[in-house]
């Protein structure tokens, strides 16, 4: 709808005014245009392959804890600026077993202090293998809405579409102890075609 309203705009003006007052507004309709994106990806079919669910740059790779299921986990996080797609899959096949929604500030998500201080959606995925991986879309500086289509013992299939970010922003994957990395630090990832890890005891 935001597109057909900048196109529509951009052409009247276009039309009554000239090129020059029309400029802005074809700059923004182009700007909304990639923005809105979002591409087909070819999903990697390796057993126990966790696809990126973000298209950005990989900011953060750590041993910590996952706040929503309360173990030790392996943290990868990732930054989305405003050129990235920011149409967001799933990393992992199975059953949406809990969502989450919390209020929260809306800090640069390329900050540490973003996963926990910003508003955020997240969702926990069991594969059928057991495994238990947390995906969470995280709100940035300019964000004002977090779009996820999941729903509670929903069956789902790795890189599948499951939400949107507006504006923004980051997504924190939380994997099992003993998952294997194959992300890089400061490397950016396509959203559902880049393998970032791979679960225990898959390869």
């Amino acid at each position: 709808m935001r597109l057909v309203v900048f196109l529509v705009a951009a052409l009247l003006v276009h039309y009554l005014a000239g090129a020059t007052w029309a400029l802005p507004l074809w700059l923004l309709f182009i700007l909304a245009v990639q923005f809105f994106r979002d591409p087909n990806r070819s999903i990697p079919q390796q057993p126990g392959a966790v696809v990126s669910p973000a298209h950005g740059k990989v900011v953060s790779i750590e041993n910590t804890q996952d706040p929503y299921l309360a173990r030790p986990a392996v943290k990868i996080s990732i930054f989305m600026n405003i050129f990235s797609v920011h149409s967001n899959r799933t990393p992992v096949g199975g059953v949406v077993i809990e969502r989450w929604y919390k209020k929260g500030k809306f800090f640069n998500a390329a900050l540490d202090k973003a996963s926990t201080s910003n508003e955020r959606s997240a969702v926990q995925i069991r594969t059928p293998e057991g495994w238990d991986v947390t995906s969470v879309q995280i709100a940035g500086l300019v964000a004002r809405r977090i779009l996820s289509y999941l729903v509670v013992g929903q069956k789902i299939e790795r890189g599948e579409r499951y939400g949107f970010i507006r504006f923004g922003s980051r997504v924190d994957v939380y994997l099992p102890e003993g998952s294997r990395v194959v992300a890089r630090l400061g490397r950016w990832v396509l959203s559902g075609s880049d393998i970032i890890a791979y679960l225990p005891s898959s390869e």
